[in-house]
């Protein structure tokens, strides 16, 4: 076996399944949040469960795109796309295991101020990637390097504006603890349900703009049209 040959398809093969765990994991925590929102098929604690279960699965996509980072820095190197500096791609590595922490962390200590201090600082480290890809992106736009290729500059160009649409989506969602806790502790009615339906319409929508963008990328990186 030549292991140099199979080393890039390998890591490119790693990739898509990051994409693919992503994409498709996030489309099933959709799919449940669509049924806990129908309060005249299951009852309140079928809900509920859905809800719990929801929580688990969601726990894939988040740390697919955690991974995705230092993985589409790898395949730029092992690609020779750009010769990106051995700090930087250890430090997308360390990122994305501090990052996987914090997911995990935030999970098992659910509901104490140990798990919003998480959030803050994942969204803090959300931030400066998004910085990151957006400089990757419009400085390869601009003048070419360090990503020659057009579809590429755009590829990271879109992964930046995922990153933007996937903090709209935690930033919408926020009021759900609230509502949900109301909801639990009053029971079904317009007075509890609506707020917290009203919430959930409006992160959707940066939810689809999430899925448009994923879309987008692989379309690019598939095809490479540019």
């Amino acid at each position: 076996m030549n292991v140099q040959a199979i080393g890039y398809p390998t890591i490119v093969y790693l990739h898509l399944l990051l994409f693919v765990l992503w994409l498709g994991a996030d489309v099933g925590v959709f799919i449940l949040g669509q049924h806990f929102r129908k309060r005249q098929v299951y009852s309140l604690d079928q809900r509920l469960a859905l809800l719990k279960l929801l929580v688990i699965v969601d726990l894939v996509p988040r740390a697919a795109w955690a991974l995705m980072v230092p993985m589409s820095l790898t395949v730029l190197a092992a690609g020779a796309w750009w010769d990106v500096p051995a700090p930087l791609l250890v430090a997308s590595w360390a990122a994305a295991a501090l990052w996987l922490w914090l997911i995990l962390d935030t999970h098992k200590h659910e509901g104490t101020e140990r798990a919003a201090r998480n959030r803050r600082n994942e969204t803090f480290l959300k931030l400066l990637l998004t910085a990151f890809y957006l400089w990757l992106g419009v400085q390869s736009l601009l003048t070419g390097a360090p990503l020659a290729p057009l579809w590429l500059a755009l590829k990271a160009l879109a992964f930046a504006l995922i990153f933007l649409a996937a903090i709209m989506i935690d930033a919408m969602f926020r009021p759900v603890g609230g509502q949900l806790g109301r909801l639990i502790a009053e029971g079904s009615s317009d007075a509890t349900e609506l707020p917290l339906r009203r919430t959930m319409d409006r992160t959707r929508i940066w939810v689809w703009v999430v899925y448009a963008l994923l879309l987008v990328t692989s379309y690019l990186g598939s095809v490479k049209p540019f």
